[in-house]
């Protein structure tokens, strides 16, 4: 048991850069995810044996490269097979710049705007986390057939679009990057603040999606949204111990014990934002959004907080990147910078927008706000309708309690 979790823990680490190279040569993504699992199935019979190989990504690249010269003998046209079989030897000894270079188009395809959102997900965890489809299920409690499905759709839509191997070209750049930073955030999101179930944090999917934002740091490092991503990320996970007592509930933010946060990870966020402003390009929503958290991690106790800094912030942010949840956050900022009134007419000023009818977060700030006032009934009022809104089981039983309170 314990050989094969060591190898599970390599090819977690291993798979992508497999995977990327593959598709390179291969041009279908599809394939190349095959073959290295044909790889990894190799180690699983091999490694427990003979012992893990001193370069074991080496090692399942040319296990992998093998199967694919095997296939394409079978498979292709003499002219087209020998093509393509002289490439698969010249690149046995291929350079660490190429390999991230693949990494980063791997990146790009399965983050295409071409498919669904939760196609994207899933197929970026699939092939650039190595989990599998029962892990990925698992994390969105989401059928393991409907997981394998949308993975199956989405690289049957890259191979029928033809979609290159590549990273984009400089004028489509940002626009391609936003999307892959938008995967990234995405299951970060579901890993600070679960979407549903009785679990209200699932670190394993913030994990994952720090990781990839700092292998994309890595191989984008002049990019400030990357970085700012990062930070912004880093700078969260950082309260992860303070988030939920022992028993699971959630703490907010104004109770939470910061000597519970995580200093090293405020240290990398800090550094991390840092690096986007060191740039010297614009801020996007990331670096800005990475900028609040900063202001938050600073202080050593809530009270300490430079809330007008953060309005101003939320201000750069609405301007940036306007939605009615920017509105929503500023809101709280401005409850603690100018007052309960100025915050309920902030509220006041959004509370007609229809994506806010379903969200929990509006009620529950409304309930603060009007409580702050002594409105104690249409604030518990709020507090119920909240509790019929919200996702997960643990934020529902809070808001009730608070109500009761």
């Amino acid at each position: 048991m314990d050989a094969r979790r060591s190898i599970e823990a390599v090819w977690k680490i291993e798979c992508s850069r497999v995977v990327a190279s593959l598709t390179r040569l291969l041009g279908d993504v599809g394939l190349a995810e095959e073959l290295a699992q044909d790889a990894f199935v190799v180690a699983l019979e091999q490694w427990p044996r003979d012992g893990v190989p001193d370069r074991p990504g080496a090692w399942l690249m040319t296990v992998a490269r093998n199967r694919a010269i095997d296939r394409i003998r079978r498979d292709r046209g003499r002219a087209d097979r020998y093509a393509v079989l002289a490439e698969l030897a010249v690149d046995a000894g291929a350079p660490p710049d190429a390999i991230g270079d693949d990494l980063l188009a791997l990146i790009f395809v399965t983050c295409h705007p071409l498919l669904p959102r939760e196609s994207r997900v899933a197929l970026t965890l699939r092939l650039l986390g190595g989990l599998t489809t029962d892990e990925i299920a698992r994390a969105y409690l989401v059928p393991s057939p409907t997981i394998g499905q949308r993975i199956s759709r989405a690289k049957r839509t890259l191979a029928e679009a033809r979609v290159p191997f590549e990273v984009p070209q400089e004028n489509e750049l940002a626009e391609r990057l936003a999307a892959v930073l938008e995967v990234i955030y995405l299951v970060f999101n579901e890993g600070y603040s679960a979407s549903s179930g009785d679990a209200w944090v699932r670190r394993d999917l913030a994990r994952e999606a720090m990781r990839l934002g700092r292998v994309l740091s890595r191989l984008l490092p002049r990019e400030p949204e990357v970085h700012g991503l990062v930070a912004l990320m880093e700078l969260q996970a950082s309260r992860f111990g303070a988030r939920t007592a022992p028993d699971g509930t959630p703490v907010l933010l104004p109770d939470q014990d910061r000597a519970r946060w995580d200093r090293t990870l405020i240290r990398h966020g800090l550094a991390a934002l840092d690096r986007a402003v060191a740039t010297g390009r614009p801020l996007g929503p990331y670096a800005l959004q990475g900028a609040i958290a900063a202001h938050h991690a600073r202080p050593r106790a809530f009270g300490e907080t430079d809330w007008h800094a953060i309005v101003a912030l939320y201000d750069a942010l609405a301007q940036v990147a306007p939605s009615p949840v920017v509105e929503l956050n500023r809101s709280v900022a401005v409850l603690y910078a100018d007052g309960p009134k100025a915050a309920l007419a902030a509220l006041d000023a959004i509370a007609g927008d229809p994506r806010l009818a379903r969200y929990h977060l509006f009620a529950a700030t409304r309930a603060d706000v009007l409580r702050r006032l002594g409105c104690d009934a249409a604030a518990d009022a709020e507090l119920r309708r909240a509790a019929e809104l919200a996702p997960t089981a643990r934020e529902r039983h809070l808001l009730l309690a608070r109500a009761g309170r």
